[in-house]
């Protein structure tokens, strides 16, 4: 971001300083302070389990500018009433000096994959902005736009949820042209009581829409219809079916670390690579291609630019094991993601063995026993030659599959890692888990290479 004085900044929040001359620069944000940077605003957020208050001092140690803050703190300050709000506040200062058009993603699954499919798509017209990694929340979010250029064309911001209001919250700062929702799955079903609860918390992206804008939903959902009747913008949708304005007609597998697509896109025919396995990858192009059709990318030179994306960790990575294959699919997990991995896994072509390390899957509220147990179930209907259980969701099933069908249940990540050192060369292997498991922490470097 462009430098920034503490007048500056000051004026944006309405913050009050303490110990802290209006000629002071800051170049940066960070909410943590092992990973300050010198010349960050430190922002002291108020977490659950951790106020960042107590951390201020070592952060100016680490070479803070100053902080932004809810009290005082006997080090170069910011006060105001609340943090957050200030941070939505720099959001809309510095949104407000954008002058691109900008693309909303929201979804239970894919949102990540799909923001780095659109902002390469995007990327033929001009520079982009993009959520850096998955920086979705109330707080990275916002300050997206503090790294915007006057030469970007377009921004491409993903936005997560906890709960109603998040995503508008969000929506209202990001002001998008077009809002994409990936799915309606079954991510943060706590929070939200149903899945009916899922997609009015994701619609709240469309609803902010202008008229003249553009909403881009999957053909096939379920919730499709209703997530069209909270839009004042037309729809066009991506999928499979007859009657998406984006269709896949064909997806072939190339390898474990892509695929290869054939579809068409308002007539016109696209075909290309997606650097990641699995028709739900597929999808998330074909919801890049057609959004990026919208801003004017022909939809061939939308799939060509989407060929050359590499895609963060831990969203099917693939990577080697003493002659085994892992497919590293540990970033987060919902009965919709872990079914469309398990494709992925069955599709491995030449494998000597199939196994799977399946984490449970967390905020699925009064689901929780139902999901788990049909993901039993499922795994039992695939037959594969191993399955390792993970985490207290599935040690709580009333009746859990035992040894002789091939499956195991973990108290930790060190039974995890023994079940890794069986795997033999030849062995296809998918770890699948939500975050919070940190399953990949049962790979040492040294042992796992990309």
């Amino acid at each position: 971001m462009r430098a920034i004085s503490a007048r500056e900044l000051g004026d944006i929040v309405g913050g009050v300083p303490r110990s802290l001359a209006p000629d002071v620069v800051a170049t940066g944000f960070a909410w943590d302070s092992r990973q300050v940077r010198p010349g960050d605003v430190f922002l002291c957020i108020r977490g659950e389990r951790v106020d960042g208050h107590d951390f201020a001092a070592d952060a100016l140690a680490a070479g803070a500018a100053f902080a932004l803050a809810e009290r005082e703190l006997g080090v170069p300050s910011l006060l105001v009433p609340n943090v957050v709000g200030a941070v939505a506040r720099i959001g809309m200062a510095f949104r407000d000096r954008f002058e691109g058009r900008v693309v909303g993603i929201t979804g239970s699954n894919g949102k990540t994959s799909t923001k780095e499919f659109l902002a390469a798509a995007l990327g033929v017209a001009g520079p982009v902005l993009k959520t850096p990694g998955n920086r979705n929340t109330e707080i990275a979010s916002p300050l997206v736009w503090t790294e915007a250029e006057p030469s970007m064309t377009h921004a491409v911001v993903e936005m997560a949820m906890r709960g109603f209001g998040q995503i508008r919250h969000l929506a209202l700062i990001a002001r998008p042209h077009i809002g994409v929702v990936t799915n309606i799955g079954w991510s943060h079903l706590e929070m939200v009581g149903s899945r009916e609860g899922i997609a009015k918390a994701k619609g709240e992206l469309l609803e902010v829409l202008p008229p003249d804008g553009l909403a881009v939903l999957w053909h096939e959902d379920p919730f499709a219809p209703r997530l069209m009747d909270l839009s004042p913008a037309p729809t066009r949708t991506f999928g499979f079916a007859e009657g998406a304005e984006c269709r896949i007609l064909g997806v072939e597998p190339d390898g474990l670390e892509a695929c290869r697509i054939e579809g068409v896109c308002h007539g016109e025919r696209f075909s290309g690579r997606v650097p990641a396995a699995g028709r739900h990858m597929a999808l998330n192009a074909a919801a890049a291609v057609l959004a990026a059709a919208y801003e004017g990318v022909r939809p061939q030179q939308a799939m060509d630019a989407i060929s050359e994306v590499k895609l963060p960790p831990m969203r099917m990575e693939v990577r080697s094991w003493r002659g085994a294959t892992l497919l590293l699919d540990a970033y987060n997990s919902s009965p919709t993601s872990l079914a469309a991995a398990l494709e992925v896994l069955l599709s491995a072509p030449g494998a000597q063995r199939r196994l799977a390390v399946v984490g449970e899957m967390r905020e699925l509220g009064e689901h929780e026993a139902a999901a788990h147990r049909d993901a039993v179930e499922d795994l039992r209907r695939r037959r594969l030659d191993g399955v390792l259980l993970v985490g207290e969701a599935f040690r709580r099933l009333e009746v859990r599959p035992g040894p002789q069908e091939g499956f195991e249940v973990a108290q930790g990540l060190e039974e995890v890692r023994e079940f890794l050192r069986r795997l033999r060369p030849g062995d296809v292997c998918l770890i699948k888990g939500s975050r919070a498991l940190e399953l990949e922490k049962a790979l040492p470097d040294e042992e796992a290479q990309a």
